[in-house]
């Protein structure tokens, strides 16, 4: 993935989103060639040359001040999760950083005491790592979405399950939704790993096989999941709805354990002890060495 790409990308499809008149600019007389604002309206706003911003939105990040960066944000309305987004794409490009980049990443590990967490929990709960790949689950979890520690280690991602598995589709209540949240959260990690080659083939075979991901990719949304609801249709015991939160590993801030949880002697609170039965009887907890991610 190219940086330089992504800067213009990003930078263009946020100013495409705000009109002149929710930027506080008063319009100029005549029709407008391009959605939302001007190049030179965005230089405008944020106090630079339009030659400045041109450069900038063309990727030419090189010795551009964090007081410049903030004046874009703010003159494209962008929120700290876009900001963040932003700051990370126009991290310096010397030789040096480059070369850091290059290395490969350290493969994740889940801790014994996050295990023991695991099987704590009487609710679902999912480890994810870089990517959206799934580290470990509890029975729960794996009963909720899918049995991930069956499939191979490059399978055992929640974005190649939303994307490229049929039984996501009828899993997910409002798929559509899920499908913008899942693209938004890889469009955060890239802008941090723009260089990680597994992150590169992901992105390659969904844009491949699905017609929504490409869509949904050249949107450059980008958002943090921390917490929310999930509405889902599960084929054992049908309606479920489940609030979430995302928790980040202490040792590791890319890896990050997700907990549902139904409203208290609810359907979906019954609906989850139904399937918490079926699965004591049915499945064994998988052990460490099964959900594990082979070195990288």
């Amino acid at each position: 993935m190219d940086r330089s790409s992504e800067i213009r990308e990003f930078l263009r499809t946020r100013r495409a989103r705000i009109t002149p008149e929710q930027a506080g600019l008063i319009p100029h007389a005549g029709p407008r060639r391009v959605p939302g604002l001007r190049r030179e309206e965005v230089a405008q706003l944020a106090g630079v040359s339009v030659d400045y911003y041109i450069r900038l939105e063309r990727g030419r990040t090189q010795g551009v001040s964090e007081t410049v960066l903030d004046a874009v944000a703010r003159a494209l309305h962008l929120d700290d999760t876009e900001r963040a987004h932003l700051f990370d794409l126009a991290q310096p490009t010397t030789a040096a950083v480059r070369a850091r980049r290059k290395r490969p990443l350290a493969p994740q590990r889940v801790r014994p005491a996050l295990y023991r967490v695991l099987d704590a929990l009487s609710v679902p709960a999912v480890v994810q790592g870089r990517r959206l790949d799934v580290l470990a689950a509890n029975r729960l979890g794996y009963a909720l979405f899918a049995d991930f520690s069956s499939r191979p280690h490059r399978d055992r991602n929640f974005a190649r399950f939303v994307f490229l598995d049929q039984s996501a589709l009828s899993l997910y209540t409002d798929w559509e939704r899920v499908a913008r949240d899942t693209v938004a959260g890889l469009r955060l990690y890239a802008g941090r790993h723009a260089d990680d080659p597994q992150l590169t083939e992901l992105i390659g075979e969904l844009s491949l096989h699905s017609d929504t991901f490409r869509r949904l990719w050249a949107d450059h949304e980008v958002r943090a999941h921390t917490t929310g609801t999930k509405r889902l249709h599960h084929p054992l015991v049908g309606d479920l709805t489940l609030d979430y939160v995302v928790l980040a590993a202490e040792d590791d801030p890319e890896q990050s354990l997700a907990i549902y949880t139904p409203e208290p002697a609810s359907p979906s609170a019954e609906a989850l002890g139904m399937i918490a039965s079926w699965t004591s009887t049915t499945t064994a907890a998988p052990t460490p060495e099964q959900t594990r991610s082979p070195p990288s």
